[in-house]
């Protein structure tokens, strides 16, 4: 391209020199060298401003550009920009193909998807949406979304942009239809609706519950009948089979705390809201510094710290437990001569109870898991503590129906901190201040 630019150069800037020298000679032939001079200085301008003109009038045609067969410079142009201008048009076809196969991958897709404009009007929609969102086509294209899926869940969920996904929401075609939706955001005013269809797992897990139920309920019975018989034997009567009648005690208390445990989650997985009621933070700090105090036996030092001054909206009974879990968990996996912290603070944005202990501390591969029903750090350790594995999901469920959730932060060798976060909606003034005049 360089060389035949310059060679297109070179071509118009002899054909301009021959030109002068042809005015010069026919001026000095003429004894009018100036004024053949400027003829020729003019038709050449004139040429190129006839060539520009036709040029432009190319371009505002908007057509393919007819090839040059000059070797001029504004031959040379002209070519280049018809090559680039098949090159766009074929550049052009490739992304056209490119969208269609991109818009028929989207539109074979089982799940519904739908393209959103910056006032969540609907763009685009795939075959799926009509069967799960109950979409028409094309009468619903440009209609707002929220006036064609009326559901306040939805709605409100809309408006806060789809922070989270939207777990179990009925399909406004079926009620036995159960939705998960997602709303991905890919420019600053355009975003894609996902809709799943996820009955069927809706339904298992419903099954994975009561099965759960069912079975913790069944084995109370006989695990009570057994530690109420493993409690009538006095180890003195047998004295060689004490060690084997303690450990038979102690599983057998395992597994029932095991079992209660079980048809907690069983319950609160079962719950869509819980009471709402006024909890005095100050008390129930103090009551878990009691409890800390009582598990440790003296091996630890515990102390509380209140720096919000709000109460907390909320089921004291579900909270208590909670915290007393978090509390628990602190004491059995701090080694004696530690600390554990119970705080009630600001966050900034709500208000936040955490526990902090000097423990061993948690890798950090271990934390996302940590909420898991019987997920182990150490298999050994839990085993040695008495603990179930059960606690911290039951804590995760207890604070999902208080919208609020659990932040871990821990460092081997040094310890850890398990924080309930809540939002600035579950605070309450205390009553002393929101009785004053």
């Amino acid at each position: 391209m360089p060389h035949r630019l310059g060679r297109a150069w070179r071509s118009s800037g002899w054909r301009l020199a021959v030109l002068l020298l042809l005015a010069m000679a026919v001026g000095m032939l003429t004894h009018a060298l100036f004024a053949c001079l400027l003829a020729a200085l003019l038709a050449t301008l004139a040429h190129g401003a006839w060539r520009l003109a036709r040029y432009s009038r190319l371009l505002a045609s908007r057509r393919q550009i007819p090839p040059a067969d000059g070797s001029g410079i504004w031959d040379e142009v002209q070519n280049t920009t018809r090559k680039r201008q098949i090159a766009a048009v074929g550049d052009k076809r490739r992304m056209l193909r490119l969208l269609r196969s991109f818009r028929d991958a989207a539109a074979a897709l089982p799940d519904a998807v739908v393209a959103l404009d910056r006032e969540q009007r609907i763009q685009w929609f795939n075959a799926a949406t009509v069967q799960l969102l109950g979409l028409k086509y094309p009468q619903d294209l440009g209609a707002h979304l929220p006036n064609l899926v009326r559901s306040p869940r939805f709605g409100e969920w809309l408006l806060r942009e789809g922070d989270e996904p939207l777990v179990d929401l009925p399909s406004p075609v079926s009620e036995d239809l159960r939705l998960s939706l997602r709303l991905i955001r890919y420019t600053d005013d355009r975003a894609l609706l996902v809709a799943r269809d996820v009955s069927q797992l809706m339904r298992l897990e419903q099954v994975r519950r009561d099965f759960v139920a069912n079975v913790s309920h069944e084995l109370r019975t006989p695990l009570t009948v057994v530690h109420g018989y493993l409690d009538m034997i006095e180890p003195e009567q047998v004295p060689e089979y004490e060690p084997i009648l303690h450990e038979l005690r102690n599983q057998s208390r395992r597994m029932t705390q095991i079992v209660e445990d079980l048809l907690t989650l069983s319950r609160l997985e079962a719950r869509s809201d819980l009471p709402q009621e006024r909890i005095s933070m100050r008390p129930l700090l103090e009551a878990l510094r009691r409890e800390a105090a009582a598990l440790s036996q003296g091996a630890h030092e515990v102390t509380t710290g209140i720096d919000d001054r709000h109460d907390l909206l909320g089921s004291s009974k579900e909270l208590h437990s909670a915290f007393s879990n978090l509390v628990s968990n602190a004491v059995r996996y701090t080694p004696a001569g530690g600390r554990i912290t119970v705080r009630w603070e600001s966050d900034g944005v709500g208000a936040r109870l955490s526990v902090s202990d000097t423990g061993q501390g948690i890798p950090a591969q271990h934390l996302p898991r940590l909420t898991e029903r019987f997920y182990r750090v150490s298999t050994s350790r839990s085993r040695e503590s008495g603990g179930t594995g059960l606690g911290l999901s039951i804590v995760k469920h207890v604070l999902q129906l208080h919208q609020a959730r659990l932040e871990i932060r821990s460092e081997p060798g040094v310890g850890s901190t398990f924080a309930c976060v809540f939002g600035a909606e579950r605070l309450l003034e205390p009553l002393a201040l929101a009785e004053a005049p």
